[in-house]
């Protein structure tokens, strides 16, 4: 036998208190907490994860568009074509682009990127709707997302010309 051999059989006890030293866990505490009971509480965490997510889906889904009041815009009849001005509509707090289109003529839609709501801004240089957050893209006419990461299109405001004021009557569906 070789000599670290016999060093090592001779004390299994101080190999024993050096693995003991190294992981100083008692076998008794470990116990505490049983395979059932940490299944348990994976199965009620992930289920409180998923019903959480569903009411985030519904909620998302859920139709919040206020029919605001017909509002008349001003400085409407002012706007030179290619250009774009900012309004509130429905409410005070609900921002609202629109823009006089050459050739199409006024449409508006709400300036609150489909995305993760950012603000939308109206870029004349390049005729499109942007999102600066994630470089959001949208087409001026249609409001349809031409590039970067939203997949759904702005909410078109209906606009109605009543004698020589232009009106916002409702956020489209």
């Amino acid at each position: 036998m070789t000599e670290a051999r016999e060093r090592a059989a001779a004390r299994p006890h101080d190999r024993d208190e050096r693995w003991r030293s190294d992981f100083p866990y008692d076998w008794e505490a470990d116990a505490s907490v049983s395979r059932r009971d940490l299944l348990r509480l994976a199965v009620i965490t992930s289920g409180a994860l998923f019903a959480g997510t569903l009411l985030l889906s519904l909620l998302g889904r859920r139709d919040d568009r206020r029919r605001g009041s017909p509002r008349a815009i001003p400085g409407a009849a002012a706007l030179p074509a290619g250009e774009a001005l900012y309004f509130k509509y429905p409410g005070e707090d609900d921002q609202a682009v629109l823009l006089n289109i050459e050739g199409t003529g006024f449409v508006a839609y709400s300036q609150k990127c489909t995305h993760l709501s950012c603000s939308v801004y109206y870029r004349a240089e390049k005729g499109e709707l942007i999102c600066p957050c994630h470089d959001g893209k949208f087409d001026p006419r249609t409001g349809e997302p031409t590039a970067g990461p939203p997949q759904r299109r702005l909410p078109r405001i209906t606009l109605e010309q009543r004698g020589g004021e232009l009106f916002a009557i409702e956020e489209a569906p």
